[in-house]
């Protein structure tokens, strides 16, 4: 069977001038596609092209932003299954979790069409004294231009969407550089939107070396940058200039399990199991940290145990495969390190067994010293850490032990303690009752301290990528 040739996108157009970039299937290893890789000209080009376009698509009238966007949406449920088997390989992520990202995929430019036309602005009362007398004030938001979009490999489907939606719904043309390990799911949203009335020049989605995409962070002619990844973010931002920047860098999410969690253990473990192990563990709000009241502290240890023990791991493909591989042989590598670096240190392994190539095992630790780095940084793998305490407050001391600050759960039957944690914790996000792997793509989402700048979710991304514009009239 022949291996498929996939372009690029430059300029709302497919550009081939190769095709150097080989896709590897995560769980096989074997080249699953070929695609085009641009250069810094193309890069060039497609700055210059998004630039051009500015003022034709902030002139698209809201409903014609919107139909672009229905239009995406329905095409994304005729491909559903392409694009979960894209997923599926590009990125190892096992087949059920990808179609939930294929939903949310769709979730998201559905939220962005109707936001296409609620994009409004506001009556201002200017006449505060007798020298402003009969002067009126309104502002109306208008789109900051031409924007530059980064994204990570952990979701190549929902944050290139979070980043394209509502670009499109502001009207902000945009280049988009998805990450090497997988960018065919934004190739087939490239693909989408090259069917539709966007301007010439509104997008260019370009898989390119990060040398070659220097120019998305430090052109002047970009407005924003918006960049989702590791904590590298921080030398973008002082590389970018004056224009705006968004930062979502991850984390090393807490959830706190009071001594009384409001709901019965097993559905507690339940719910972490899936917060810290879901593909893979690689999300940046995966349950890293498992903070636990001493009174249930043994009671959910040996609920979290039998459960962890049981999940499956193996091909993705598969249907009941829970744990599917790490993306790369480095990543599973140094997951690794940090786990016998605490065992050697102290900690207990709960669960847990030998690598396998890519694929590493769920594990659960307890006793983990907190200087060592499978607690203070972001593991991003299937490894989870229990940590006993003697009170919320204490439990709240720890969660904020921590450079990130992203988002983080909590358990609890009080209000009052509930309450106390949305004051206390340091985070972006306070989850009540669930995880702090949830999330809802309308939400605003993003962190504090090392896990970023700025906030996602469409409306928020919008909002960024919008600036109000003041009209005085005098009467």
């Amino acid at each position: 069977m022949s291996i498929p040739t996939l372009p690029c996108y430059l300029a709302n157009r497919p550009f081939a001038p190769n095709h150097d970039l080989a896709v590897h299937d995560k769980y096989s290893g074997e080249c699953v596609a070929h695609v085009a890789l641009a250069d810094a000209a193309a890069v060039e080009r497609a700055i210059a092209a998004a630039h051009a376009a500015r003022a034709a698509m902030a002139a698209m009238p809201p409903y014609a932003r919107r139909d672009v966007l229905e239009h995406c949406v329905r095409r994304f449920q005729d491909r559903a299954e392409e694009l979960a088997l894209a997923l599926c390989q590009e990125a190892g992520k096992p087949i059920r979790d990808a179609r939930g990202e294929v939903a949310r995929l769709i979730d998201t430019f559905r939220i962005a069409a109707g936001e296409a036309t609620r994009i409004g602005g506001e009556v201002i009362e200017l006449q505060v004294s007798e020298r402003a007398r009969g002067y009126r004030g309104m502002t109306k938001r208008v789109p900051v231009g031409a924007c530059s979009f980064i994204t990570p490999f952990n979701f190549p489907l929902n944050l290139v969407a979070h980043k394209v939606a509502p670009a499109i719904a502001a009207g902000c043309p945009f280049v988009l550089k998805p990450a090497l390990d997988t960018p065919l799911g934004a190739l087939i949203i490239a693909e989408v939107l090259s069917e539709t009335s966007l301007p010439e020049g509104a997008f260019s989605v370009l898989p390119c070396t990060n040398e070659d995409a220097s120019a998305l962070v430090e052109d002047e002619r970009i407005a924003l940058l918006s960049f989702t990844g590791g904590s590298i973010g921080w030398e973008l931002k002082a590389r970018a200039g004056r224009k705006k920047v968004v930062l979502e860098l991850g984390g090393n999410a807490a959830c706190i399990v009071d001594a009384d969690p409001g709901q019965p253990l097993e559905r507690v473990a339940e719910r972490l199991v899936f917060g810290a192990y879901y593909q893979s563990g690689q999300s940046c709000i995966s349950v890293q940290r498992i903070i636990v009241h001493a009174a249930v502290y043994e009671a959910l240890r040996d609920a979290l145990a039998a459960k962890v023990a049981a999940l499956r791991m193996g091909d993705p493909r598969e249907e009941d495969t829970f744990i599917g591989p790490v993306i790369d042989a480095r990543a599973a590598e140094r997951i690794e390190a940090w786990v016998r670096d605490a065992c050697a240190r102290g900690a207990r392994r709960i669960v847990g067994g030998e690598r396998r190539g890519t694929l590493l095992p769920a594990t659960l630790l307890e006793d983990v010293p907190r200087d060592c780095d499978l607690y203070r940084k972001e593991a991003f793998g299937p490894v989870a850490i229990l940590e006993r305490v003697d009170s919320f407050e204490q439990a709240l001391e720890r969660s904020n032990d921590s450079a990130f600050g992203l988002q983080a759960g909590v358990f609890t039957a009080s209000l009052a303690n509930a309450m106390r944690a949305w004051d206390a914790l340091e985070v972006g996000g306070v989850v009540v009752g669930d995880v702090p792997s949830f999330r809802v793509d309308n939400m605003p989402y993003g962190g504090v301290k090392q896990s970023g700048l700025g906030r996602e979710g469409v409306r928020s991304a919008i909002e960024d990528m919008t600036e109000p514009r003041l009209l005085v009239v005098r009467g």
